[in-house]
């Protein structure tokens, strides 16, 4: 299908997916007009990105790297308005790690509806180890200007230029744009990853985050205050435990990580810092998990992982975290498909 046969991104994605959800969409969409972005481009450059796959097409092909930073910068803006804890109400459906697996994610969105007709919280590492980091960061950072009030995104450990330099995202960058261009273009993704938030607080009783607690969390007001823009986030520190923190069992307290950067934790400690925070559960991402999902500490923690067969190495399943509207959860879970 051509892109230019739709008249605008949404059309397109029920033409594409599922006319089944035609009806509930529009109506959606007259009760939100002020609400979502009516930027033509932003809607030009989700169309591309979801047409990505027909002959003849690629990333590269379809999306200008100039257009591809002015959406940057419009995500940018809204980042920073939200602040360093985003807070939201459920229903909302939560998904873990994702890493550049472009047509699981489209799997995942098939599943669970596309945007905006469910909110969505994504929990960071949208770039590196898979083929199309781009496409899916492009299209989630799209979605996020488009629904900044139904589609939210976390800061992953990924997010960090010392990171995705070595694993993965530049490399794809300058290939598809060549090496000057995909450095600029590399450089414009760092600032906007540095105004991207690090938790997320649900229906005031669920915290969520990529990695996971820190000794150094005293209150929720102190995760609002997080300062951004942060380019490289300075090890070590709370924002380094947010993002590469891991939950053990059989150990007390918190333990240097056997990552190199920031802390294991065990139950102990959890109990202590929910408490101390006043919240009901953690939800985290970070760990490749069997199921696509594996509870900690008596269901107090619970870690998603969304990537399946991830780097076509792992036999795990991905998960997407269902949290419906009093708060009962559920888990959907993807299969991995080999090609």
């Amino acid at each position: 299908m051509d892109y230019r046969m739709a008249e605008n991104v949404l059309e397109f994605q029920i033409i594409f997916f599922s006319k089944k959800h035609f009806f509930k969409l529009k109506m959606f969409l007259w009760g939100n007009e002020s609400k979502n972005s009516n930027d033509p481009l932003v809607d030009e450059v989700i169309v591309k990105i979801l047409n990505i796959g027909s002959a003849g097409s690629s990333f590269e092909a379809l999306i200008p790297s100039k257009t591809v930073m002015v959406l940057l910068d419009k995500a940018k803006y809204i980042y920073m308005r939200q602040g360093a804890m985003v807070e939201i109400e459920a229903p909302v459906k939560i998904c873990g790690d994702v890493h550049g697996q472009f047509s699981d994610v489209l799997r995942m969105f098939d599943r669970g509806c596309f945007p905006p007709l469910v909110n969505y919280l994504f929990l960071g590492d949208y770039v590196d180890r898979g083929p199309q980091s781009l496409e899916v960061v492009t299209l989630f950072i799209a979605y996020k200007v488009k629904f900044p009030n139904n589609f939210f995104m976390l800061r992953g450990n990924h997010e960090c230029g010392t990171i995705n330099r070595v694993y993965g995202f530049l490399d794809e960058v300058s290939r598809k744009y060549g090496s000057k261009t995909g450095m600029t273009l590399w450089n414009s993704f760092q600032n906007c990853f540095a105004c991207m938030p690090y938790t997320s607080l649900v229906s005031s009783r669920i915290l969520c985050m990529h990695g996971g607690i820190s000794k150094k969390m005293t209150s929720l007001d102190q995760l609002r205050r997080l300062p951004r823009p942060v380019l490289e986030v300075p090890n070590p520190s709370l924002e380094t435990d947010i993002l590469w923190s891991d939950p053990e069992q059989n150990i007390q307290g918190f333990v240097n990580n056997t990552r190199g950067v920031g802390h294991v934790f065990g139950e102990s400690a959890l109990l202590e810092v929910i408490d101390r925070l006043g919240v009901q559960l953690i939800v985290r991402a970070h760990q490749v998990v069997q199921d696509g999902y594996e509870f900690f500490c008596n269901k107090r923690l619970v870690t998603i992982f969304s990537a399946p067969h991830y780097c076509g190495e792992f036999d795990n399943a991905a998960a997407m975290m269902n949290v419906d509207k009093n708060l009962v959860c559920s888990f959907t879970v993807l299969r991995p498909v080999r090609e």
